[in-house]
């Protein structure tokens, strides 16, 4: 499956392959009482929020890396879209810079980007807000926002190729959207033959349970034998949709005193090597807080 990515550097072109890198994490420090459950492996960080680290299996991959995943109950935390075409402004933020000046709690990349440094190469649309009403060809779209919160799931993950699934469809249940490109169809098929190219990654998924799971690996993968990791890892994925790859793949987390930040770095015919040090800014990104209705 070829991949076709816009930059911020006005460029448009394929990721491909080569190297393995280790996964950069950065912990200041633990939350006071943060529980884990050593049987799943997954760390409790708040209601609703639970973090665990999957030990990658594929061979040419560094020993220790791994693959982080954030699991969130959508019931307890609502999903924002945040972005420079809301703000205003003319320059993106690193994931961190948008969580301490919007007060989220946590934040992955929302997707790729157009060579305008703002627009997202597919639909998005943010409750009244929309950034580009344009949809491509992309088989991937995320929902939140239920109109009617009493029958519908706050969140899903739709395949635009199911019967009776359209986006008009879509925006009829949920207020808010977003495209992407898939990596998954429900429930659970790998939608990536195998190829050399390969890159560090931000996704976004959905479990069987509902619940929203943002995924990083800053060691490269190939998005078939991502997929299938993520698919025998036990986490009960679903259906999961491509956010960014190489440098500018982030995720940003601050619980209480717990603070995680992971950014990417390879990237095939872009930045092959591992030696990117700090987060890039980007224009938008997918964040949590806490729902006002939930009892924390």
């Amino acid at each position: 499956m070829m991949k076709l990515r816009y930059r911020n550097s006005g460029t448009l072109g394929p990721l491909e392959a080569s190297h393995s890198v280790v996964c950069f994490i950065v912990f200041v420090s633990l939350l006071s009482g943060l529980e884990a459950d050593t049987s799943s492996g997954w760390q409790l960080l708040s209601p609703g929020m639970e973090l665990q680290y999957l030990a990658v299996t594929r061979p040419k991959i560094t020993p220790g890396a791994t693959l982080t995943v954030l699991r969130i109950d959508p019931h307890l935390w609502e999903l924002e879209i945040m972005g420079t075409s809301r703000t205003g402004e003319t320059a993106g933020h690193t994931a961190r810079e948008w969580c301490e000046t919007h007060k989220l709690t946590a934040a992955i990349n929302a997707g790729m980007f157009k060579t305008d440094g703002k627009t997202h190469v597919g639909f998005m649309r943010f409750r009244e807000h929309l950034n580009n009403g344009r949809a491509n060809s992309y088989q991937s779209v995320a929902a939140f926002d239920a109109r009617d919160p009493h029958a519908l799931a706050p969140f899903r993950i739709f395949d635009l190729d199911s019967p009776g699934v359209t986006l008009g469809s879509i925006l009829k249940d949920y207020r808010s959207a977003v495209q992407n490109l898939r990596l998954i169809k429900r429930p659970g098929a790998n939608q990536w033959g195998q190829q050399d190219r390969m890159w560090s990654e931000a996704a976004l998924g959905e479990d069987s349970s509902g619940r929203v799971l943002f995924l990083f690996s800053r060691a490269p993968f190939s998005m078939h034998d991502l997929n299938q990791q993520l698919l025998s890892a036990g986490i009960g994925l679903v259906a999961a949709q491509h956010l960014e790859g190489g440098p500018e793949a982030q995720l940003y987390l601050r619980v209480g005193e717990m603070q995680l930040e992971s950014f990417g770095s390879y990237e095939t015919s872009f930045q092959e090597t591992d030696s990117n040090a700090k987060p890039w800014p980007v224009p938008n990104v997918l964040g949590v807080r806490p729902r006002p209705s939930a009892t924390r």
